[in-house]
């Protein structure tokens, strides 16, 4: 089998399970953020700069009068309606949403769980009295196996939020990287850690779609493009959602082993510009802005004595550095587990200390580490 026959076995494979997930909010709530942004010099939409009086001519609307306004994918992940996709697609409690099967068949949707950590969001189709039909085959996701920088990645989705099962391919271009993006209605910037980096064109309104290997097996959900630079995109590896989802099945909620510590992983550049004495490990910092806390009050780093500017040194024995992360580490582990950590303290004193992993609240900012 060539490459390409490779590649389109894949994305018939896939493509009946990729969905699009469009919102929708009445006028009257439109103008209300409009006039709460209106002092920032900020409107809700480009295309909406002028909110008063009445709904513009040529704007978008539903059949019972709500203004359509941005979209983005997702992927039928069983045969009941479950669908995954990003947090930030689903972002605004106020609006409505509704998914568009490959079928072309609508219906509303409800957000069953926001993961508090990723960038990832799990929804379920609502029937409202409607018998729901077979739906398309869900997707399959590719076994958990060691990814490889050039590996062929195919990135489906409903690209600029208008052209419909839109494919790229590209390679995998970097693994385990760290990005800041927006990722809900405050606006305030969240680290994403740990994302697959590809080539593969991803575009507004691709976020939540699938990131496929050549088998047609899902590797990682779209997630965000660096305005500005080409060819240069990011998905969450696979492996966070489906510890949602089987979070959601056995405890009803998504459950997260929380620490509660900002940080910044050193490298040799870092180190030199605060003068600290190892290039590696995790330097325990606030990231400046106001209310913000280098270590959460009350959490299990808290507990466990860390102080802004120590430096976790190892997790469990294991040495921490920019490939084999803190958050990594901590992935794998559960709600009341035991963590040793090495510490380096004031910049010259060593020392040993232990913290019990608590689970993560939604009322603690999301930016933290799990």
């Amino acid at each position: 089998m060539t490459h390409e026959e490779q590649i389109v076995r894949a994305v018939k494979k896939v493509m009946p399970a990729v969905v699009s997930i469009t919102a929708a909010k009445d006028w009257e709530a439109l103008q209300e953020a409009a006039r709460k942004l209106a002092p920032l010099g900020f409107s809700p939409t480009e295309e909406m700069p002028n909110m008063e009086g009445p709904v513009p001519e040529g704007i978008p609307l539903t059949d019972d009068g709500k203004v359509r306004l941005g979209g983005g994918s997702g992927f039928l992940v069983d045969n009941t309606g479950i669908i995954l996709t990003n947090r930030h697609v689903v972002a605004d409690p106020e609006a409505e949403y509704t998914v568009i099967l490959n079928n072309e068949l609508s219906f509303p949707l409800t957000v069953v769980a926001n993961d508090p950590i990723h960038d990832v969001a799990i929804l379920k189709i609502k029937t409202e009295g409607r018998i729901l039909p077979e739906l398309p085959q869900s997707a399959t996701f590719a076994e958990e196996k060691q990814l490889e920088l050039g590996q062929t990645v195919i990135a489906i989705g409903n690209a600029l939020g208008e052209f419909k099962n839109s494919v790229s391919t590209g390679v995998i271009s970097g693994l385990s990287r760290l990005i800041s993006a927006i990722t809900d209605m405050s606006g305030k910037q969240e680290r994403l850690r740990g994302l697959i980096q590809t080539d593969a064109a991803i575009n507004p309104g691709n976020s939540g779609g699938p990131l496929i290997d050549l088998d047609g097996n899902v590797i990682g959900i779209n997630v965000a493009i660096v305005y500005g630079a080409q060819n240069i995109g990011f998905a969450i590896p696979i492996k966070k959602a489906l510890r949602d989802l089987t979070d959601i099945k056995e405890h009803g909620r998504i459950r997260r082993p929380f620490l509660g510590v900002r940080y910044v992983l050193l490298n040799k550049r870092i180190a030199d510009r605060f003068q600290l004495p190892v290039a590696h490990g995790a330097y325990i910092m606030k990231e400046g802005m106001p209310g913000d806390h280098a270590i959460v009050p009350g959490s299990a780093a808290d507990k466990a004595g860390l102080k802004e500017g120590d430096i976790i040194i190892t997790c469990n024995k294991k040495r921490i550095t920019e490939k084999d992360t803190l958050e990594d580490m901590l992935e794998g582990l559960d709600i009341g587990d035991e963590v040793r950590f090495g510490i380096l303290a004031g910049g010259i004193r060593r020392k040993m200390t232990s913290a019990r992993l608590e689970e993560h609240s939604d009322k603690t900012p999301i930016n933290l580490i799990q």
